[in-house]
């Protein structure tokens, strides 16, 4: 009581010549705060001091200078004072940050309770972060407010949870808009499986962001779109489970805050209105209710009905669904077989925000592939997907038992959802017959003589080609797939629907319908009568007819068919095998880009040198550019470099292939100013001078294209102006495969099929 006695009388005198306080961030053991006085953070961005709410209630706060009513912090939530002149905020003799009521007898209001500690706290500052760090006289941090979140959270903030303290970072609402009492929300991070935020309403859940993916939470895909303004932090160690967020330098404040009514909003403070910009809430709609749809239940805001079952899945109760009641879920339409996996497949559900992932398996350092062959091996397993989304995909989340808050969402992750075989089958026909126009079997064994070899017009790994014609004298292309590999077969079958089906283009060949019989697949084509490039550009006698001009007109043919798939189609996508015999010309010598059996779809946000990275290494050799043969990195600049190669086999006539370099060839052509040297020499002597300007102006770019760095080769909107109209930009480096290269042959292992398609395996690669 004495120390007491001595601290308040210290106080007292303090208080009297406390005013020098306001302008500073700092708070010592000699001097206080109270009434209108505040901390001031070094660059003005924070104010810590007294500011009144609901029924003239005073808090202590920390809230932004350009807008006072965005408070981040309250000290003394549940003990407000009277008056704001009865309040005082100081360090106690035993190390603690203290508010004293001074109409009180100067009770304490709110402490730190810091001075457990063997050190004694010194000093209390407020930072540009808007941190109050107090401190002992080695600076050592004794207690910080970040520790102790209200409802808002600021950059260099944690929320999450200490495994080593047991300590637990959230968010909790205020009870009013102007009452920061603590109210009935609560924003915390479940650890039971893959780390995700839920927002609790009273013991009950209300809102899922869904799982950390690596980039941003599943759930709230506008992370994405933060790029140069915000760089997302995501800990998930054996210590420590925790989410930061950090502001690149000049970015205007920022807060995610809780609000009363549990909706959580990410805001952003615009100078020139003076106010702020919300970026993202969420729950965003019904969808984002907790549990909407049920167990195994999907929901989405487009459809007419929210609520749906994952295909393979039925309601529960249809009587419940019919009055709309979808709160039961859906079950099975056919039990999991669980003989080893081998009757049982998976189901992919594309674009959702994952299902709650409580009591799920997480295992980062497994690939997907992996994961999958687990859960077949584990008959409780109902699901997996990627814990990371990065590279393609890598990581393993399992789910057992029910699939719980699942949607559909813009810029979803693929969940892939097991099911007995009978009805992948099923639905696998099914989802054919929306997307692709179907025709009979039998029609197309009459158009093509019984598949007959004669009407053999190509071959690959993929399948045969035939020629066929239908009754009204329709020529078509028919592509029968290869049933060697029937899970692989499916998995291109269904990709060349999904993406060819959804493309309109000029220069891109057209799908006419799919037929399904027993097991075969087979897709129909318009008819190519001329077939592909390379039985021109690489036969002697057939070159010589290709003019210049048909040789430019075919350049720009499949640069424009490169550029709507890479950025003006809804679904941009990147080819990942583009080469002569993918290149197909029809009567007119049209050309147009074919075989989307590997095509990835790419959804860049930012420019078009974004990328990724994947386990499975497929294409043509020649055409690959290096940093995807070598490091998987795929982008679209990877279908660039194809083009670079296929612009010098154009303008050459000479094939890319092992045992001559062309792109090599054409370096040195270029460096001893003798370009022209490269042009087809059947072709050289009719060409005018515009038209010989116009091929050295092709092999400059076509050298730019294979530069050995993504970011050397120009954009796909850039390579059409530059070979239409002569505008290149700079100089070639010397490309990457004209150094000398050496790759142990058991690093290696290439496997090539009569289309020239391959496979170069560095990893445990998936074969083609």
């Amino acid at each position: 009581m004495r120390h007491r006695r001595l601290f308040l009388a210290i106080l007292s005198v303090l208080l009297l010549t406390a005013s020098v306080v306001a302008a500073d961030n700092t708070l010592t053991r000699r001097s206080a705060i109270g009434g209108d006085q505040r901390l001031v953070s070094p660059g003005d961005i924070f104010q810590l001091g007294l500011f009144p709410a609901v029924n003239n209630k005073w808090f202590l706060g920390i809230w932004f200078t350009v807008n006072p009513a965005a408070v981040i912090w309250v000290a003394n939530r549940d003990r407000p004072l009277n008056a704001s002149s009865s309040g005082f905020l100081a360090l106690s003799g035993q190390g603690d940050l203290v508010l004293l009521d001074a109409a009180s007898n100067n009770e304490t209001v709110w402490s730190s309770n810091s001075s457990s500690s063997a050190a004694t706290a010194a000093v209390a500052q407020l930072d540009d972060s808007g941190n109050l760090v107090l401190a002992d006289d080695a600076g050592a941090v004794l207690w910080q407010s970040f520790e102790h979140p209200t409802n808002t959270f600021v950059p260099e903030m944690r929320i999450g949870e200490s495994i080593e303290t047991g300590a637990v970072w959230s968010l909790s609402s205020w009870r009013g808009a102007d009452d920061p009492s603590a109210g009935d929300f609560r924003f915390v991070m479940d650890t039971r499986g893959s780390p995700e935020f839920h927002a609790w309403r009273k013991g009950r859940k209300t809102y899922r962001t869904g799982p950390w993916n690596g980039v941003r939470f599943s759930g709230i895909p506008e992370m994405g779109t933060y790029k140069g303004m915000f760089e997302f932090q995501f800990t998930d160690t054996a210590d420590e489970v925790s989410y930061m967020y950090h502001a690149y330098a000049g970015s205007p404040p920022s807060r995610v805050f809780l609000d009363e009514s549990g909706v959580i909003h990410r805001m952003v403070w615009d100078r020139a209105l003076g106010a702020w910009n919300v970026f993202w809430s969420g729950p965003r709609d019904q969808c984002d209710s907790y549990g909407a749809c049920g167990a195994f239940g999907v929901c989405s805001v487009v459809d007419a009905l929210m609520c749906g079952c994952i295909s393979g899945f039925r309601p529960r109760s249809p009587a419940e669904w019919r009055m709309r009641n979808p709160s039961g879920g859906c079950v099975r339409s056919t039990p999991l077989q669980c003989e080893g996996g081998g009757a049982d497949g998976f189901y992919t559900l594309r674009g959702v925000k994952l299902p709650e992932t409580h009591g799920s398996s997480v295992d980062n350092g497994a690939s997907l592939e992996e994961c999958g062959r687990r859960c077949l091996l584990n008959c409780s397993c109902t699901a997996y997907a990627a814990s990371d989304i990065r590279g393609g995909g890598s990581g393993c989340i399992q789910w057992f038992g029910e699939l719980m808050d699942t949607r559909f969402l813009n810029g979803g992750q693929d969940l892939f959802v097991r099911l007995a075989t009978s009805d992948l089958d099923t639905m696998f026909d099914d989802i054919m017959r929306c997307e692709c126009p179907m025709y009979d079997f039998e029609t197309i064994r009459a158009a093509t003589g019984g598949f007959c070899p004669e009407k053999e017009i190509g071959r690959g790994g993929f399948g045969i080609v035939y020629k066929g014609q239908m009754q009204d004298g329709q020529e078509i292309a028919v592509k029968k797939l290869s049933t060697d590999n029937r899970v692989q077969g499916l998995k291109e079958f269904k990709n060349e629907v999904d993406l060819i089906a959804r493309l309109q283009h000029r220069n891109l060949v057209r799908l006419l319908g799919c037929c399904i019989h027993c097991s075969d697949r087979i897709l129909v084509y318009e008819y190519m009568s001329n077939k592909s490039l390379d039985n021109f550009i690489f036969e002697l006698r057939r070159r010589a007819t290709l003019s210049w001009k048909t040789r430019m007109d075919i350049i720009l043919g499949v640069a424009r068919g490169l550029l709507y798939l890479h950025q003006d189609s809804r679904h941009t996508m990147i080819h990942r095998d583009l080469k002569a015999a993918n290149v197909l010309l029809n009567g007119e010598m049209v050309a147009k880009i074919s075989d989307f059996g590997i095509a990835k779809l790419f959804s860049s946000i930012g420019n078009n040198q974004d990328s990724t990275v994947t386990e499975r290494i497929v294409g043509t050799y020649g055409y690959m550019a290096p940093e995807y043969a070598m490091d998987g990195m795929v982008s679209f600049m990877q279908d660039v470099y194809s083009f670079g190669v296929l612009l010098l086999e154009i303008v050459s006539g000479r094939r890319n292939q092992r045992n001559f370099n062309l792109i090599a060839h054409a370096w040195k052509l270029f460096e001893e100013n003798k370009s022209l040297k490269l042009l087809d020499p059947t072709v050289r002597d009719d060409c005018n001078p515009a038209e010989l300007e116009q091929a050295a102006t092709c092999i400059q770019v076509g050298l730019l294209c294979v530069q050995e760095s993504p970011s050397q080769r120009p954009q796909m909107a850039v390579v059409i102006p530059m070979v239409s109209q002569q505008q290149v930009p700079g100089r070639p480096f010397r490309p990457v495969v004209c150094m000398p290269v050496s790759i142990p042959a058991d690093l290696l292992n290439m496997q090539e099929d009569t289309s020239g398609n391959f496979q170069m395996i560095i990893t445990e690669l998936e074969g083609r």
